[in-house]
């Protein structure tokens, strides 16, 4: 019988080009959420939070090897790491000589003139996180000073945190075959549109750059776990956040998952109130995973969702890549649209007994969620934006966000009013808001 193992990889590599959305180190700012349209409500400060936040950047993880002189790559490598190296880079608007009232402006409009893109001017390495040294390495062979690196970034991340309305630290972590720099300015994009209120951290475990590295990148992400997990543990250990928030996307959904299901195993005796004050792990937020759907099942039977407070997996039926990815692996993926047929009663229990602790979101009818190749929308689609950041920014719960639980299905997605809807709960609990939104409805 003919092997048609390689050929179907290659048809596959060549398709699945957009699988990340931007594998240079500059990215153009992402459409303002749709729940930001008509001004009524702005997140943004009145001055420049790089004037105060203490660091005057964003707080970056990484596993990838330090770029040397002559190498490629600015800062980081494209190549494992065998430890966690913590810092903070910087990153700018290039081109655009604005006045922050003119930025905080701007980046809210719906339809801009012009995207100027963010670049990362510069980082500042802390050190290592010591408990990521491998047990059988030789301590000595890491200069002792940059063993210190949990430490100062511990004293950064509480320094922001003083000075925030909301004591909580987001994560976010990339998907397949991008550099170090992009999950810098992709969660630079989401903290702006937070408002640059809590921590946000830029997860950067070490993909290459490459349309043939889709097994290789995934064999990074499910070995890459430790790290990760080894992370989570210290940022509740280490710092004053209330709750701790992860946005996975893609291909860095995998390294996520298995992260909090290894957290499961290690508290598989405790209970969920017990986990979630060690741990302070809130909402875990999984966008176009290109996880195994049965390995997912797999990850719950061992308690999975003991570890979050909340999990929110968000589905498309627009995402070619992940529709790719099924092709390659024949097998079903976390972040394509169940049928009722596939969901099955196992399914259908788990999201309805259990749906104070896990919710599915439909994107696939949401504005811009075909943009592209459909796998990120979480960045296209001003709805699917609106939806993950008011979870965040407020801690709201689907039907209060405004989505409806489609037809026969415990899944929730978008309707038509789907804004009207989300603007009335927040003017439930923003004045500010409720003031400006009450005036626009008023003839």
């Amino acid at each position: 019988m003919k092997n048609s193992f390689l050929p179907s990889l290659l048809i596959y590599c060549m398709l699945l080009s957009g699988c990340s959305s931007i594998i240079w180190d500059e990215i153009t700012l992402m459409p303002p959420p749709d729940v930001y349209k008509d001004g009524m409500l702005n997140p943004l400060p009145k001055t420049n939070p790089m004037d105060s936040i203490p660091y005057h950047g964003i707080l970056y993880a990484t596993n990838r090897q330090p770029a040397k002189a002559g190498d490629r790559e600015n800062y980081y490598l494209n190549q494992r790491g065998g430890v966690l190296r913590l810092g903070v880079a910087h990153v700018s608007m290039r081109g655009a000589d604005l006045h922050w009232d003119e930025i905080r402006k701007k980046t809210l409009l719906k339809n801009r003139s012009d995207n100027p893109p963010l670049h990362v001017t510069g980082v500042e390495e802390y050190g290592i996180l010591k408990d990521t040294v491998p047990r059988i390495a030789m301590r000595d062979d890491y200069p002792p000073e940059t063993l210190d690196g949990g430490e100062q970034f511990s004293q950064a991340v509480n320094a922001q945190l003083a000075r925030s309305k909301r004591k909580h630290i987001y994560v976010y972590t990339h998907g397949y075959k991008v550099v170090f720099e992009n999950p810098m300015l992709v969660a630079t994009e989401l903290w702006h549109f937070l408002g640059y209120d809590g921590v946000m951290i830029g997860y950067a475990w070490p993909s290459t750059p490459s349309k043939w590295a889709y097994i290789k990148d995934n064999d990074t992400a499910n070995g890459y776990a430790r790290h990760f997990r080894k992370f989570l543990e210290y940022l509740g250990e280490k710092t004053d956040a209330v709750e701790i928030h992860v946005i996975g996307y893609s291909a860095g959904t995998r390294m996520v998952a298995r992260a909090y299901e290894q957290l499961a195993l290690m508290h598989h005796d405790e209970s969920h109130e017990e986990v979630q004050e060690k741990l302070r792990l809130g909402h875990l937020i999984l966008v176009g995973s290109d996880l195994d759907r049965e390995v997912f099942g797999e990850y719950l039977a061992d308690g999975v969702l003991n570890v979050p407070r909340h999990m929110a997996i968000y589905v498309s039926d627009k995402d070619k890549a992940l529709g790719l990815a099924r092709w390659l692996t024949r097998r079903e993926r976390l972040g394509q649209v169940l049928s009722e047929e596939t969901l099955g009663p196992t399914g259908r229990r788990l999201l309805t007994q259990y749906k104070n602790h896990i919710s599915m979101i439909d994107v696939s009818d949401a504005e811009g969620a075909d943009t592209g190749n459909g796998h990120g929308y979480f960045r296209s689609s001003p709805w699917a934006s609106s939806d993950i950041l008011m979870t965040l920014m407020y801690d709201l719960t689907p039907e209060q966000r405004g989505l409806v639980l489609k037809k026969n299905m415990p899944v929730w997605e978008f309707p038509d009013d789907y804004l009207n809807r989300l603007w009335a709960t927040i003017a439930e609990i923003n004045e500010d808001f409720r003031r400006a939104y009450l005036a626009r409805e008023t003839p």
